[in-house]
This record gives structure tokens, sequence and C-alpha cells, in this order.
């Protein structure tokens, strides 16, 4: 080989590497931009920007379509291709609707009477067209629920080639993404506090499903086979109810299932052992899920009623009982702690090394991500709040019980920028794929982009 045949070889192979970098850096090009379970593929509400995401949208404008959805769900909608997932649950009877606003008190004493549908509806993302519907299971509930929520609470997710839906009192169903039924894993159900019932959503991860079923009799988290829906383990859980999804966080070290608790906050490995636990004096109700962002990991909740609302972000590599000592702020492996600054239902989210919370009431508050110091404090945006906020192009959206969503600037000083309305009941949290929002409500899925209709 000659010289200058060397020097094209060497320089074919260059570009090869440069492209192979390139495409590698960039997913996007590999897979579309998927939204596979609650609060997206990071579980932290943050979806990339994308010119195509709206920041204004009613019920005509920059709508792409809208579909009716049957029955109730406060479920969030998840997103794989050009599939959308939804769960429901329709009643042959009469059922009260849900209230906006805090509720005082017990739920609901008795189950509903009627024979219920437990569904599953898949929708084509460019067109809303119906794909499939599939009945998870039909029966009467043997358990009652908050009087806010639903028989459909929590949200599905979906590795790219099955789909697992969880109904937190009755099974996990399992499909392939053309609604083919796989398995099914019955649950016993269990009473739960004040008859809430369960809301955690299932999460997967590389060929395990985590079900959390946190209640007032037996509490556990087990793992499924993701092929079989065979129980590959259970861990008991000295835990009364609670209703935050777990969180598999990953980090340089190891991968790890962090659960919040009333009694204790804890990580499992994947086996289900216990990596570390802390004692956080959590609120009455633990509903906020779990995150991380930046290379912290973060644990909340904020009953309004309680006096005690915290919040605490972790650092990595936590080994054995990390409970910070009374007048304590921080420790070896707790970054920083916040007392009165948890939320009731909603999860926080970090955006440009801002913490956002969202308060049910209809405040936002903002500390700085890395060490909790307060950034701004309570500013008043209105409205009463169920869904997590989520953001996108420098911006956060705070959907409301009432149908609206406050846009509101990112940074360190609090700017509304302008409120949306889709003049309906809404508890779900949305979801952000392909420059496509998907906003659902009583009665709705919307699908908001500044795409052309096809």
């Amino acid at each position: 080989m000659t010289p200058r045949q060397t020097a094209q070889v060497i320089l074919a192979i260059a570009v090869l590497l440069q492209l192979g970098t390139a495409f590698a850096a960039d997913p996007a090009k590999k897979t579309p931009d998927n939204w596979p379970r609650f609060r997206g593929p990071n579980a932290d509400g943050v979806a990339a920007d994308d010119p195509r995401l709206q920041d204004t949208w009613s019920k005509t404008e920059n709508v792409k379509w809208v579909v009716d959805v049957a029955g109730r769900g406060c479920s969030g909608p998840v997103v794989w291709g050009d599939k959308v997932f939804v769960t429901s649950v329709i009643s042959d009877g009469d059922e009260a609707a849900p209230k906006p606003g805090l509720y005082q008190g017990q739920g609901v004493k008795t189950p509903p009477k009627g024979v219920h549908h437990w569904l599953v509806q898949c929708f084509d993302l460019k067109t809303g067209k119906q794909l499939w519907k599939e009945e998870s299971h039909k029966g009467e509930p043997t358990v009652p629920r908050h009087p806010k929520s639903s028989y459909a609470a929590e949200t599905p997710t979906t590795d790219g080639e099955r789909l697992y839906v969880l109904f937190g009192d009755v099974g996990l169903y399992c499909y392939d993404l053309d609604g083919k039924p796989l398995w099914s894993h019955t649950i016993d159900a269990k009473k739960t506090f004040f008859n809430y019932g369960a809301a955690a959503s299932p999460v997967v991860h590389d060929g395990q499903v985590f079900l959390l079923y946190d209640n007032q009799e037996k509490s556990y988290l087990a793992s499924l086979d993701a092929k079989t829906g065979k129980e590959q383990w259970r861990t008991e859980r000295d835990e009364p109810s609670t209703w935050a999804t777990p969180f598999v966080w990953k980090t340089a070290d190891r991968t790890e299932v962090v659960t919040c608790g009333k009694k204790k906050n804890r990580a499992y490995d994947l086996k289900g052992n216990l990596l570390w636990e802390f004692d956080g004096k959590m609120s009455n109700l633990v509903i906020p899920s779990p995150f991380a962002a930046d290379g912290l990991l973060y644990i909340t909740s904020g009953y309004v009623g309680d006096k005690h609302r915290p919040v605490y972000a972790i650092k990595p590599g936590a080994k054995g009982d990390i409970t910070l000592t009374d007048g304590e702020k921080a420790n070896d492996f707790v970054a920083w702690y916040q007392p009165l600054a948890g939320p009731y239902n909603t999860s926080p989210l970090v955006v440009g090394g801002h913490y956002y919370t969202l308060h049910d009431q209809g405040f936002l508050t903002c500390h700085d991500a890395k060490s909790g110091k307060e950034v701004y404090g309570r500013e008043r945006i209105g409205g009463s709040y169920t869904a997590s906020p989520w953001a996108y192009n420098g911006k956060l959206f705070c959907l409301g019980e009432d149908g609206k969503t406050r846009v509101v600037k990112t940074g360190a000083e609090y700017e509304l920028l302008g409120t949306n309305d889709l003049g309906e009941f809404c508890l779900a949290t949305p979801a952000v794929s392909q420059g496509n929002l998907l906003i659902r409500t009583a009665t709705k899925l919307y699908c908001v982009t500044n795409q052309p209709k096809k």
C-alpha cells in the first residue's frame, strides 16, 4: 500500500468513527422519543426541547387530534413509537363524579355496586384512531377507593416489547404492543389507609417488572419476570400504605430500586436486598415519587395538614442507616434537607439546576438543586393540583384540576407566562413524545402540537 493509499484509509476510518460517535450521541436517530412510564423515560418529568412542542393551546388551538376515552381513570398516557396507551375503568352502574380540591377525612367506605370493566386502549399517535382495546378484568370491585381517585390510577409502562398494565388491587397484566394478552399476575387486595386504594405505578428494568404494594395488612415490593410474569422475588416491608411509584436509580457503581415510606425511605438491589434506609419523619400520606437529577436523588412528602413536610437530596453510594440525627441538615449521604418544602400529591422536578415544587393548593417554590437553598418562596399561581408538572423549552407546565395549565418561565425569577384552558376536570400527568403533548382530561385525550394534521 502506497503512502497515499494509507492516508486515504486512515481518513476513511476517521470519518466512520466520527459518524458512529455522532449516531451514538443522538439516540433520537436510533429510536423515537418515547414516553414509556409515569413522568417519562427518566421518571423526572423533563422532556427534551423540541420546536414542535407548544406552550399555548385550547380545545381547538394547536390540537392535532382529540378522542373520547370512556370510563374513569387518573392514570397518565404512555407512548412507544406510534402507539399511545391509556387505561380506564367503566362501571355498568352509577358512580359519583370526583370533585376538585382537598378531601378531609376518610374515603369511600364501601366499594361501588355493579360490574366494572378494567380496560386498556391503544391509539395511533399520528391520527388518534383507536388501534385496539382489551378488557383486563371484569367484575364488582372488592375494595373502596379515594373519592377523587379511580380504579385506573396506575400509569402503565412499556419496554418497547411488551406493555405492563397495573390495576393496583386487581392484578398486573402484560400485552404485546398489538394488544395480544401474554400473561397476568393476580393481586390479593388488601385494606389501605382510609380505604384510599392503591396508586403506585409499575416500573420495568432489564427484564424485571417491579410491583410495590404498600397497604395496612402486608406490604411488599415484588419482581416479576417481564417475559413470563413469574414472580422472581418478594421483599416484605414494614410499611403502611403509600402511593409513590418506585424509582430505578442507576449510578456509576450500581442500580437500585428506591421506595418511599412513612416509616422509612429505602433502596434495594435488583434481588430485593436492602441497601440503605432512613427515617425521614415523612408526611402522614406519602405520594410524590422519587427521582434523580444531576447526580442526586430526591425524596419528599408533604400532606398539607402536617407540620413536617420534608425534602431530602441523597448522594449515591449509601449503605446502612443514613438517618439524620436531631438538628442535622446533612450527613455523608444526605446532601441537604428542607423540613417544610414537600408537596402533597405532585412530584417535583429539576430544570437548569433549580428544584421546582408545585404545591397542591396553587403555590410554586424554587430551590437550588445542589444546596437546597431557597431561590424563591411561595409564588401564587392559582388552581388546585394532583397531576405532576412537566417541562420543556425553558418552561414549566402546571396542569390544574380545573383543566387550566399555567405556564411558568424556568429560572431564578418567577414569571407566569400564560394559561391554557381545556375546561374539564384533570388529574392525570401528561406525556410528551415526538413533538406531541398528550393531555388526558376526565373524558378525553388531547394531542397538542404545531405539527400539521394528517
